[in-house]
Order: structure tokens, then C-alpha cells, then sequence
């Protein structure tokens, strides 16, 4: 039996009730946009750690702690609970935009035979992704949580696992509910005697590759198939169901786990249907530089919980094993291996890490770090209780029901400060980092975009004062006060021309935060979401300066059909372009032209996950077998494009090779196997060219012999 699963989480729960209609009823248009979230704020909530809205929902005794003492149980909080904290006006105060809840599905119902005797509390262990969890409410409860939500301009973001079910074991039926997948209802198997292939039986991973990961199980969790059929059908009408709910978000669990084209796939599916913002969780560790991670972020329309950004800011003002040149490196790496670095979704903890604040501990260093993520680039996300400097370290202390919900803390004054700024100003949604002043201790920082200017100040010594001189910025000449309102110390600086600024002392502990709204004359495109779509998939553009009046947007030298127009927010039409990378600009009316964003991925058309194995590929030492052809999803014929390298571990074994791709359904394709070398030399495949008609829909498999 394979290690347990226990700081895994997601959520689950029975269907009460039929869906309700949706209706998008916002406080503001600006929320409405559920493609861009540079300038929101976003509030991490384990659903069952937060409020106990409805005791009537509760689990019953074996499942149930009714003072959280027990915190491997459920503790009773549940969507009421977030509704009521909506009403009293706790994350408008708090200026939070965006909420991300626990996965909202059905889950186990057993305890694992643990000392604990653990539950599902945390929602990662579903049973069946078309019911809600009882224990967090009724659909009808879930759909007064969104409408809710929506009423006080807030966004909702729900976690989804399709990775895997439940714990189960090949050769103990018994063991807890056998990851058994349910559809609405109706069992679909079980992980024991799985005759129709949903699940892998590889064995558990140990993490030494990306495959082992992939195709083996994570921990002891009923890892799916997503090449079979049904699976690849279910999770795509579950998460349709999801989004018909009118979530405005997803957070994807455990994406380093799961082929990379299927879950491209998955995104076309969101996409198509309806576009919301999708970040995906791939755990790296602290100093861990991972150029898969990023290829990931910059290939499947996902964006992805910045870790390195997390992980370096901890040690900066947590465990003090790095300093301000450090993460100012990681700044400058970052923006430069992202090719959409706004909509990565930065923190400072959450329910899989110690927590950031712990027992003994300044709390001005969590201060200081929330200053800092909240004028960072990227999406910054709260973890629930963070304002109240919650403590604990490991799974499951840092999953404690929240403490109290205080509005005087400095921590819950700098959210709400800043939160506001992040709206007024676009520079933090949009805006690049420029380091203006930098020592061991002092980092100073400037973002802008178009006229918009933010500059922020932090000195993180316990002890040591700095006199900040020869600091230059983009602010007009003027005298600007600190816009947390020396919360944190802060004093008012004085800007000269040519952007000098005077010198000033940086106290210890002090941070400090200095804001500039200029109108740019010229459009400026600050984000596209998606990135990626097939022709005919809405696209919405984010900037200034458009205009009032329709211009023209293009995808390269192709005109977008536009369908609506705003001074800071057009969306059009993906055009009937060839497939392949764009660069979108805007023309205003008035002829004025914007530079150029981009890559956005213009696909073939609906795309299926296909399964390409090729046998008898011997290589030599450094070689890798990777595929292209003759659509742009196989590269185009360019060997530089080609998609790999395959893989030859686990469900097949060299010098047989397979790989999982993201192709256009339901087309003739042709292709061949390429031999290359991380050098990128490359040995062509001889003899004609393979040819597949992927599937009209669902997941395929071509088998190939190479051609020596």
C-alpha cells in the first residue's frame, strides 16, 4: 500500500437540488471580465476551515470535530458561512476581488483507517465531479454564494483535481471507497478490476521524472487514465457544468501530474465554451529552477502559481537565507521566461506549505511581505487568515479554522490599501520591475505602464537605517505621500525634474508605497486573455487609451472581428487565421496604433489528445525522440517546434517512445519522428511520411515503427 494521501485536498458534495439559472449579475463591468485578474486580489479559502454557516450540514460524528480539535476531520465550514462573511462586508472592506474556494465536488464519505482517522475535509478526494459536497451546501447554496459574490464585485475561483479520485489499492477492494468515480449518481468503476481502463496501474510515482509522475500514481490516489474515452468525456462536461454555474475562475490541482496535451485540450474545452482564467498548481521547492515549469506556463493556455516567486520571497522575509539581490534575480528570470508574467498567480503560503507567519515570529515581516507581493507583478493571492497572522507549520496545523476576523490588523489595513491601489493604478496589473535602489536589506522598485507609475520602498533590518540617495524614477516632478499611510513608516518623498528624488532614511521595518495616474496618449495593450484558442474563441483585450469609438485589432496582419469597445477593454473574435503564434495590436478610430502583445496561440480548430508511439527508436547517448508534421500543433515541419521529448519509462519501454499531443480533431495528419540532441542537432526520420486521421472527438492512439 502506497503512502497516503493526506496533504492532498480538493471537495465534494451531493447534489440537493437542480441548477439553478445564472445570471451575471455584477456590481461593476470591470469584474465581469473573467479573463483578467491583474488587478484582483484573491482570498484562498478552505471551505471547511473558514465559517460554519449552516450547522444543518454538518458530517456526522465519525467524520465531524465540532471544535476543530481534531483538524484531520471536517470542522463544519461551509459555502453559508462564506455568504454570511460576503454580507457582512469582510472582503469588500478587505478589498478582495476574486475568492478561491476548495473543489466544490462530491467527495468520499469513509474515514481512512489512519490514527487520525482522516476525511475529505479538504475536497482533493472526489467521488464525483457532477454533485456537490453536502457538507459544504446544496447546489442552490452554491449558486447564492456566486450570485452573491457577483452582487459585491467579487469573482469566484473554484479548485478542480482531475487528476486523480480517492485513495484506493490494487489488492484491497475495501481500502476506503476503492476510488470509485461516480457520474451523477451512476458509478462509472472502481480502481480495483478497472476493466474499462479509467485509472493508471503503474504503481505509485517517486518523483524522479516527469513521466514517473505523470503515469504513475501520486501517493495512493486512484491516478486517471485520461487517454480512455469516458474519462477524457467526464471531466470535460464537468468542468462545462462548473462553468455554466458561472464560476469566474480554476485553480487545476497537481498539472505537473497529468499529460501536458490533454490538459491543453482541457483548456480548449474551457475556452470554447466559456473563457475564465485558469492557473494550475506545480509545486517547486525552495531555489528550484525548473525550465518545464515554464515551458508548461507558456504552451497549454494555463497560467501557474508562481513558486518561485513564493519560495524566494519566503526566504527574503521568512527564513532569511537569501536577501534582496536574490529576489530581484528571480524578478528579472521570471519576466523574462514567462510570456505572460501578469497572469501568473503569486503567494506567500497556502494549505500545502508552512505558514508564512509562526509562532515567535515579527509579525512586520509578514507585513512587509504583503507590501511587497501586493505591488508585485503577477495575480497576489491571500491565504485565508494571513490578515490575522494565523500560525502553523505542516499539514495539518497550517489548516486551522480561522482564528477571528479582525479589521484593525496591519496585516488586513495593507490588503485593503493596497487593493485598492491595484485597481487605480496599472501599473501593478501591467506594469514591467525596474530595480531603482538595492542593498541586502533595502529593495526599491519601480513598475509603470503607459503614465501610470508605482514606486514602492521596503528595508527589511530589524536594526539598521538607510539613507536612500542618488534614486532616480518616472515619477513627475511633485511631492507624494506614502499610499499605505505610514502604516508601515512611511514618510512623503520629493520628486524633482529629470525624476530625482531627494534623499531620504529608510527606517528599519519601514515600507513604503508612492502612486502616480497619468493618461496615456497612446493605446496600450497591458493583457490578452486567453492566449490561446481556436478561430471563433473570444479574446479579451485590457489596456488604455483605446477610445470610446471602434478601431481595428489584429492577429498579425489579420483583422479581428471586433465585438465590443471600451476605452480599456475590447473582445473580439479569434479570426480564421492559419494556425500558429500572433502578436495582437490595436488601431484606434483615430489611427493612433499600440504596440504589440503577444504570443497568442491561434489553434487548428477543437483540439483531441493523441497518443503517438513510435518503436524501434534507437538512440544514442543524449538523444531524444521528439515528433513534428504538418500542423502547427506538431511544429510545422520546423525541428525546432517538434513536440517532445517522448517518454519510454512506463507505458512503454525503450527503444519504444510515446508521447501525449494536443492535435486538431477530427484531420488527416502527417508527421515524422526526429532523433535530437540538447545541442539540437537532429537526425531525420527516413522513408515517407506517417499519416493519422486523429478522432472527430476524444483522445486517439497512433503506433508507428521508426524509419531507419
Amino acid at each position: 500500500m502506497l503512502k497516503k494521501a493526506l496533504s492532498l485536498g480538493f471537495a465534494a458534495a451531493l447534489v440537493l437540488g437542480s441548477f439553478g439559472p445564472f445570471t451575471d449579475n455584477y456590481a461593476n463591468a470591470s469584474t465581469n471580465n473573467k479573463v483578467n485578474y491583474s488587478n484582483d486580489v484573491i482570498y484562498q479559502i478552505m471551505t471547511d476551515r473558514f465559517v460554519d454557516g449552516n450547522p444543518a450540514n454538518n458530517p456526522t460524528v465519525s467524520l465531524f470535530s465540532s471544535d476543530c480539535s481534531n483538524l484531520r476531520k471536517y470542522c463544519g465550514g461551509d459555502w453559508q458561512g462564506i455568504i454570511n462573511k460576503l454580507n457582512d462586508g469582510y472582503f469588500t472592506d478587505l478589498g478582495i476581488t476574486a475568492l478561491w474556494i476548495s473543489q466544490p465536488v462530491e467527495n468520499v464519505y469513509t474515514v481512512l483507517n489512519d490514527a487520525a482517522g482522516t476525511t475529505s475535509y479538504h475536497g482533493y478526494w472526489g467521488r464525483d465531479f457532477k454533485k456537490t459536497n453536502p457538507f459544504y451546501g446544496t447546489m442552490q447554496e452554491f449558486q447564492t454564494l456566486i450570485n452573491t459574490a457577483h452582487q459585491k464585485g467579487i469573482k469566484v475561483i473554484i479548485d478542480f483535481a482531475p487528476n486523480h479520485t480517492s485513495p484506493a489499492s490494487e489488492d484491497t477492494p475495501s481500502y476506503m471507497e476503492n476510488g470509485k468515480l461516480f457520474d451523477n449518481g451512476t458509478l462509472v468503476g472502481g480502481y480495483t478490476n478497472d476493466t474499462k481502463g479509467l485509472f493508471h496501474h503503474n504503481g505509485g510515482t517517486n518523483f524522479s521524472s516527469i513521466e514517473d509522475g505523470i503515469y504513475r500514481n501520486l501517493y495512493d490516489l486512484a491516478d486517471f487514465n485520461h487517454q480512455n474515452p469516458t474519462v477524457d468525456k467526464y471531466m470535460k462536461d464537468a468542468v462545462k457544468l462548473w462553468l455554466d454555474m458561472g464560476i469566474d475562475g480554476i485553480r487545476v490541482d497537481a498539472v505537473k501530474h497529468m499529460p501536458f496535451g490533454w490538459q491543453k485540450t482541457f483548456m480548449e474545452t474551457i475556452y470554447s465554451h466559456k473563457p475564465v482564467f485558469t492557473f494550475g498548481e506545480w509545486f517547486l521547492g525552495e531555489n528550484e529552477v525548473d525550465q518545464n515549469y515554464y515551458n508548461f506556463a507558456n504552451s497549454t493556455g494555463m497560467s501557474l502559481l508562481d513558486f518561485r516567486y513564493g519560495q524566494k520571497l519566503r526566504q527574503v522575509l521568512r527564513n532569511g537565507s537569501d536577501n534582496w539581490y536574490g529576489f530581484n534575480a528571480m524578478i528579472a528570470e521570471s519576466e523574462a521566461k514567462y510570456e505572460q508574467t501578469a497572469d501568473q498567480v503569486t503567494f506567500l503560503d497556502n494549505h500545502d506549505m508552512d505558514r508564512f507567519h509562526f509562532d515567535g515570529a515579527d509579525v512586520k515581516n509578514t507585513d512587509l511581505a504583503l507590501a511587497v507581493m501586493l505591488t508585485s507583478r503577477g495575480v497576489p493571492n491571500i491565504y485565508y487568515g494571513t490578515e490575522q497572522y494565523m500560525t502553523g507549520n505542516g499539514d495539518p496545523n497550517n489548516r486551522k479554522k480561522q482564528t477571528s476576523f479582525n479589521k484593525t490588523t496591519k496585516a488586513y489595513q495593507i490588503i485593503s490599501k493596497l487593493a485598492a491601489l491595484r485597481k487605480n493604478n496599472q501599473a501593478l496589473g501591467y506594469g514591467k520591475t525596474k530595480e531603482r535602489w538595492i542593498n541586502n536589506d533595502v529593495y526599491v522598485y519601480e513598475r509603470t505602464f503607459g503614465k501610470d507609475v508605482v514606486l514602492t520602498a521596503v528595508n527589511k533590518s530589524k536594526t539598521a537605517s538607510y539613507n536612500i540617495s542618488g534614486l532616480t524614477s518616472t515619477l513627475p516632478a511633485g511631492t507624494y505621500t506614502d499610499q499605505l499611510t505610514a502604516i508601515l513608516g512611511g514618510s512623503s518623498i520629493s520628486v524633482g525634474s529629470g525624476g530625482a528624488v531627494s534623499a531620504f532614511d529608510l527606517s528599519p521595518g519601514e515600507a513604503a508605497v508612492y502612486s502616480f495616474n497619468g493618461s496615456a496618449a497612446a493605446p496600450s495593450i497591458g493583457q490578452v486573455g486567453p492566449v490561446m484558442g481556436a478561430p471563433g474563441t473570444t479574446v479579451t483585450i485590457s489596456g488604455e487609451s483605446f477610445g470610446s469609438t471602434a478601431g481595428t485589432v489584429k492577429f498579425g496582419t489579420v483583422n479581428a472581428s471586433v465585438v465590443s469597445w471600451s476605452n480599456t477593454e475590447i473582445t473580439v473574435k479569434i479570426p480564421a487565421a492559419s494556425a500558429g503564434n500572433y502578436q495582437v495590436s490595436v488601431v484606434t478610430s483615430g489611427g493612433a496604433a499600440s504596440g504589440t502583445y503577444g504570443p497568442v496561440e491561434v489553434l487548428s480548430g477543437k483540439q483531441s489528445s493523441v497518443r503517438f508511439i513510435v518503436n524501434g527508436a534507437s538512440t544514442n547517448l543524449g538523444q531524444a525522440i521528439y515528433i513534428v508534421g504538418n500542423v502547427s500543433e506538431l511544429g510545422n515541419w520546423d525541428a525546432a517546434k517538434a513536440v517532445g521529448p517522448f517518454y519510454n519509462q512506463v507505458i512503454t519501454k525503450y527503444p519504444s517512445w510515446y508521447y501525449d499531443v494536443s492535435v486538431p480533431s477530427g484531420r488527416s495528419v502527417e508527421f515524422k519522428f526526429i532523433k535530437k540532441d540538447a545541442a539540437g542537432n537532429v537526425v531525420w526520420e527516413s522513408g515517407s511520411n506517417h499519416v493519422y486521421t486523429t478522432p472527430a472527438s476524444g483522445p486517439g492512439t497512433s503506433v508507428s515503427s521508426f524509419q531507419n
